[in-house]
Order: structure tokens, then C-alpha cells, then sequence
């Protein structure tokens, strides 16, 4: 996930025409192949011991934002594998970076009903089309550290996750928008074949608590509560 640079009102207020349309969708007959397929057989014979935690604490309806740590790629599956259709009954959508939609796991994601965002340029049809996601009731992934960090630590947020949620959560009062904290570790900086992985998911955030205060300080806030959750789930 990256910083929100444009104001709520720009966002919301910019015509179609102004900017290309960013869409995203599930390939039905895809995920019906490769949810089984990954969970299965690929996912279990690459990779050791896979662990995951605190499933009840996943949202079967209404918006939803999982917002996990980033250490690699195989993160795009890994969500999936501990918090997809298989557990939740829902389909997710992925807000990922332009060089993760490229070559063949581009492929795979836009399939998953991935997305792309310019983390350095972010354009406004990108951050409008998440904010459409929440308003239908979706489930959307949000990388809240931006990019890939190789090593065990929370890096520090970005702000764009909170906005985005404010953003949707004020556009229809009373939408009830929920983040998941979600804590993925590797055993191993870059995650080789044979290694273990842990899965934490916390406590949802109640993204309406933080609407009585100004987008920038409810933003600021709710960034630094979800930073807190992660921590926890993840030194746990």
C-alpha cells in the first residue's frame, strides 16, 4: 500500500472522464482451479510446515480489508491460503504493485482479481476503484508496508490504507468496514523450498470508530493502531 496523495474530496469528486478506468475481477473458473490446486499440491510441496491462527477472527460478510505483512511474493498466495474462499466463502481483490502484476505471477493475479498501482505515481483511478471495492462489500488486500521487506520487522505503515477505508467508511455512513491485522513470517529471509511458515491473523479494526475526527488525524490514528496490532500478532 502507498500514500493517499490526493484529498478525499479529489477523490471523490474527479469525473470518469478525467482518468482511465482501473477494473478487477475473479476468473470463476479460475479460482475454482487454483484455490484447490495451491492449497493442495503446490503450496505443500514447496514450503514445510504452513501454520495459520486466529481464522475466527475473519469477516464471512461485509467490506473487508486484510492487510498483511510483506516478505514475498508468495505473500499473493499465502493470503489466499489462510484467509480465501475456501475459509471464508468470499473471493478476495489485491491492490498490488505495477512490477507485481508483470510476467507470469501478473498473470495469476489479475486472475485472483489483483490490481495494479503505481507506488510512486499513484494514479486516482486506482485508489477510487478500491475505495468502490469497500463500497460493495468486497474483500480487498491492501499491503499496508508497501512493498516487499526481507527482513522479521514491522516497517514502518503507510497512510494509504487508513484513507482508502476512511475514505469508502464516509461515502456511505454506517458501511461498516472491518481491517484484519494479518502477520505472515518465513522462516527464512527469502523463502526457499522446505521452509516454514507462520500465519497470524488478529482482531478486526473498526475502521466507523475512527470518523469523528478529521480524515488526516482519524488516519494517522487508525495507522498507528493497526501498526500496533500487527506487532502484537506478529512478535506473539
Amino acid at each position: 500500500m502507498i500514500p493517499l496523495h490526493s484529498s478525499p474530496k479529489t477523490l471523490a469528486s474527479i469525473t470518469p472522464k478525467t482518468v482511465t478506468a482501473v477494473t478487477s475481477s475473479v476468473a470463476p473458473w479460475f479460482s475454482q482451479l487454483a484455490y484447490p490446486l495451491g492449497r493442495h499440491i503446490i503450496l505443500p510441496i514447496y514450503f514445510g510446515k504452513i501454520s495459520v491462527a486466529g481464522r475466527e477472527n475473519l469477516p464471512t460478510e461485509g467490506p473487508v480489508i486484510l492487510a498483511p505483512t510483506h516478505r514475498s511474493r508468495w505473500d499473493a498466495f499465502m493470503v489466499p491460503y489462510a484467509a480465501g474462499r475456501d475459509i471464508t466463502g468470499r473471493d478476495l481483490r489485491f491492490m498490488v504493485s505495477a512490477n507485481e502484476m508483470t510476467g507470469l505471477q501478473g498473470w495469476f493475479v489479475r486472475r485472483f482479481g489483483g490490481f495494479p498501482v503505481d507506488t510512486e505515481h499513484p494514479t486516482i483511478s486506482s485508489l477510487r476503484h478500491a475505495v468502490e471495492l469497500l463500497q460493495q462489500g468486497e474483500s480487498l488486500v491492501l499491503f499496508p508496508e508497501g512493498n516487499i521487506f526481507r527482513h522479521n520487522q514491522i516497517s514502518p505503515l503507510k497512510p494509504g490504507l487508513a484513507r482508502i477505508a476512511l475514505q469508502a467508511e464516509s461515502s456511505q455512513p454506517g458501511l461498516g468496514i472491518k481491517i484484519v491485522p494479518i502477520s505472515i513470517k518465513y522462516s527464512q529471509p527469502i523463502p526457499y523450498r522446505g521452509c516454514n511458515v507462520e500465519i497470524n491473523i488478529g482482531s478486526p479494526l473498526s475502521v466507523a470508530e475512527y470518523r469523528t475526527e478529521t480524515v488526516k488525524k482519524g488516519a494517522q490514528r487508525l495507522t498507528a493502531n493497526l501498526d500496533a496490532a500487527l506487532r502484537e500478532i506478529h512478535e506473539s
